[in-house]
């Protein structure tokens, strides 16, 4: 089987396409309600796009500067990525936009992109640090050398991004690893950046090539396929055409470190992109210490991680994962609210969580509007001892429409 596209490279590749000089061509584009929300921006902002099927378009750049004044504010629903991305690349432009969301992205903390684009000369307007954002545009942008606090993709992606339009070098500095899909994908269109282990720099005013962009199967939503197959009494799954970029494949340290049965076959590149295909088997699971170092590895798959430490022998103990606490949710909270009403003993700290074994009993849980919360919690309710029901299931389709078909098509019987 297969799963959607990735969502962090589809989201970059509407962007960059934008404004890359000639026609790109996306095939595998994941179309869910976050990604589908970045391409009403960037058709909004003058960007053209032909589509031969919902997962195959072609996006007619406009070059570096080429996009116009929207006629009103860009609307980009439940996505973070888009909201972060979008206040580095409008930054660098003439007009001034204003970017908004729904009531979840309207409470996401924003100041940690602001305060670094503020540094190159940007202005933008906030509610108190949350959207809505107000980009006012027209201003001269400067490069700047630039240490994160926290490590970001999305961060580091707005300062590059920003640093297209600025004058001289930008660089960012990581204190942990983040998913490097931006410089990847600025490199194949011909942007010359220089990197090393924790260190991006590139100078502005380079301009985009158009190009071919095959998007992966996201990673992400392969998880969890991956352990609805390592939880059950019997399975063994083939997911085909993943992602398994080194900076996001801590969930399968992790997971491996666990026990679990998983394999990566037919290793290859699409682009810059290494993909393969991930085998998953039924296994059993024991309780580990989850080593810190792969939190940035792994941000977006804490809440499936979580179910699999509920049926890991012993206990599972994280650490160091409170940006959770600011994402679609506070996802260490809700995580632990929902396994408790399924009979999982989970203990919170600031930044962590201790899980302990136990089975899952039936019963009705709130994703709290976090579509990996949601999934999650479907997962874990595919062994319960009676029918769970998961409230608040929406946003489900931001990352991965025709997730209840799919695990269907799977024998879960989910509606």
């Amino acid at each position: 089987m297969t799963v959607p596209g990735d969502k962090s490279i589809s989201h970059r590749a509407l962007m960059l396409g934008g404004i890359a000089e000639g026609p790109s061509n996306i095939s595998g584009f994941l179309a869910g309600d976050d990604c589908l929300a970045t391409a009403a921006a960037m058709l909004a902002m003058g960007v053209s796009m032909t589509h031969s099927s919902a997962t195959d378009i072609t996006v007619h750049g406009v070059g570096l500067r080429g996009l116009i004044e929207p006629t009103g504010p860009l609307d980009l629903g439940n996505s973070g990525t888009a909201m972060r991305l979008f206040a580095g690349l409008l930054s660098g432009q003439e007009f001034p936009t204003t970017l908004t969301g729904d009531e979840s992205l309207s409470i996401r903390p924003m100041k940690r992109v602001i305060t670094p684009l503020a540094q190159m000369g940007a202005a933008i307007g906030s509610n108190g640090g949350c959207p809505p954002l107000q980009v006012q545009g027209g201003r001269e942008l400067r490069g700047i050398d630039y240490t994160l606090p926290v490590a970001s993709a999305q961060v580091k992606s707005a300062i590059l991004l920003a640093g297209l339009y600025a004058d001289g070098i930008t660089t960012v500095k990581e204190p942990a690893t983040t998913r490097d899909h931006t410089e990847r994908m600025l490199q194949t269109m011909g942007v010359s950046i220089a990197r090393d282990e924790h260190r991006i720099s590139l100078r502005g005013a380079q301009r985009l090539s158009a190009t071919e962009i095959k998007v992966p199967a996201d990673l992400s939503s392969a998880s969890f396929v991956m352990l609805a197959a390592i939880l059950s009494k019997d399975a063994e799954i083939l997911i085909e055409n993943v992602g398994v970029n080194p900076t996001r494949t801590g969930v399968l340290d992790i997971l491996l470190s666990m026990g679990a049965d998983i394999t990566l076959e037919n290793n290859r590149l699409y682009g810059q992109e290494p993909v393969a295909d991930i085998r998953a088997r039924a296994s059993g699971l024991r309780g580990i210490k989850v080593d810190p170092h792969l939190v940035s590895l792994a941000i977006d798959e804490f809440p499936i991680l979580f179910v699999a430490a509920a049926r890991a022998a012993g206990k599972t103990e994280f650490s160091g994962i409170g940006e959770l606490r600011v994402k679609e949710s506070d996802r260490i909270a809700s995580m632990a609210a929902g396994l408790h009403h399924l009979g999982i003993r989970v203990e919170e700290s600031p930044d962590g969580a201790t899980v302990y074994c136990g089975s899952f009993r039936g019963g009705e849980v709130d994703s709290h509007g976090d579509h990996r919360v949601a999934m999650s919690l479907a997962i874990a309710a595919s062994i319960a001892a009676s029918p769970v029901t998961v409230n608040n299931v929406a946003a489900v389709d931001t990352s991965f429409p025709g997730f209840t078909g799919t695990m269907s098509k799977l024998g879960v019987d989910i509606r």
